[in-house]
């Protein structure tokens, strides 16, 4: 097993380094993967992200916070430990963090997707001698049409509303997801109304060089002059709140990997589901840790029980870690009842 990480009660842990990745409690030295509120957490002394990712991270862990940037693939030498970071491809500024020692090398992915996605850098895979993956959508039933192919039909969903008089409003994570949403929507259909939450990300996202739509801000006077035209991307928990009223008669919809399961729009009452995620589906998650050549597989963040037993029966070393945070689970809320389904998909 790796001599590089361990895990601790506030984390993975390089001793060598002297640094936590994606802590979740405070310590002296974090290097965060990306600006998730489950892996970028706040009352560290200082912070090491990507130089695209830092602007995010210090909206999530504080203004005054002492967050450093490192440009994706520079190495950076602390005492015995060299460290360079890779594209992810899960949102702005997503990087996996690759650490060598000793003649060994160890990649911690955060998260991640392969599916090429317009508002970020596109995964790059490390080889090396262990890794650890997320699972969060580690079942063979989740594989993921194209993006285009989703972001086609959202519009479509858009216009149709349009025909029947209703403002759309479509549910998305603030951070990475609300973003690559609007980059696929079509302006010239109406308006394209954001949830402050969301309009607090998107300059970052602009200043970063990504294109997007004009988007504005949802107030009463905009929202009431484009009722039954607009879109609104907002997130999942605006729904069923006081928020939506000022829009008028709406139709609701999630973007989320979530929808790939039939009952999850229906446990939310939501009129359209929208399998668009921001992590690698089943088969991404093979192909990534294929990529790596890594011997070593830690599995955390999701299904990891099945992702590890498929690995395991495939020859691979495993070992599945626990964390006090469990990935999209806190940034799109996992339908209820999963857990009986990974117990039936698990077998297959």
């Amino acid at each position: 097993m790796t001599s590089i990480i361990q895990l601790t009660d506030r984390g993975l842990y390089c001793t060598a380094g002297d640094f936590y990745i994606d802590p979740w409690a405070p310590v002296e030295r974090a290097i965060i993967t990306h600006a998730h509120s489950d892996h970028a957490r706040p009352g560290s002394t200082r912070y090491l992200t990507s130089s695209r990712g830092a602007p995010l991270v210090r909206e999530r862990v504080g203004l005054d916070a002492i967050v450093d940037g490192l440009p994706l693939g520079e190495p950076l030498t602390t005492g015995a430990v060299k460290i360079s970071l890779h594209p992810a491809g899960h949102i702005l500024g997503s990087a996996q963090v690759r650490i060598e020692h000793g003649g060994e090398v160890c990649v911690i992915s955060g998260d991640y997707k392969l599916a090429a996605d317009p508002t970020c850098d596109p995964f790059e895979p490390v080889r090396c001698h262990t890794f650890v993956t997320e699972s969060t959508f580690g079942l063979p039933i989740y594989r993921w049409r194209p993006a285009a192919e989703i972001v086609a039909a959202i519009n479509a969903w858009w216009r149709a509303n349009q025909d029947i008089g209703r403002t759309s409003v479509i549910y998305a994570y603030a951070v990475g997801k609300a973003e690559q949403v609007v980059a696929g929507l079509d302006p010239s259909i109406g308006p394209i109304l954001v949830h402050g939450a969301v309009d607090r990300f998107l300059p970052h996202y602009r200043e970063a060089g990504v294109t997007l739509p004009a988007t504005e801000r949802a107030t009463s006077e905009n929202a009431a002059g484009s009722r039954g035209r607009a879109i609104v991307v907002a997130p999942p928990s605006a729904a069923h709140t006081p928020w939506l009223k000022k829009f008028g008669p709406i139709s609701t919809a999630m973007a989320s990997g979530w929808m790939q399961i039939r009952g999850a729009r229906r446990r939310r009452s939501l009129d359209a589901g929208f399998a668009l995620s921001d992590h690698a589906d089943w088969q991404g998650l093979l192909d990534a840790i294929a990529a790596t050549a890594a011997q070593e597989i830690w599995v955390t963040h999701g299904y990891s029980t099945v992702l590890a037993r498929w690995l395991s029966e495939h020859g691979l070393q495993t070992r599945v870690i626990k964390t006090a945070f469990e990935g999209e689970l806190l940034e799109e809320v996992e339908p209820t009842g999963d857990s009986t389904l990974a117990a039936k998909v698990g077998e297959s």
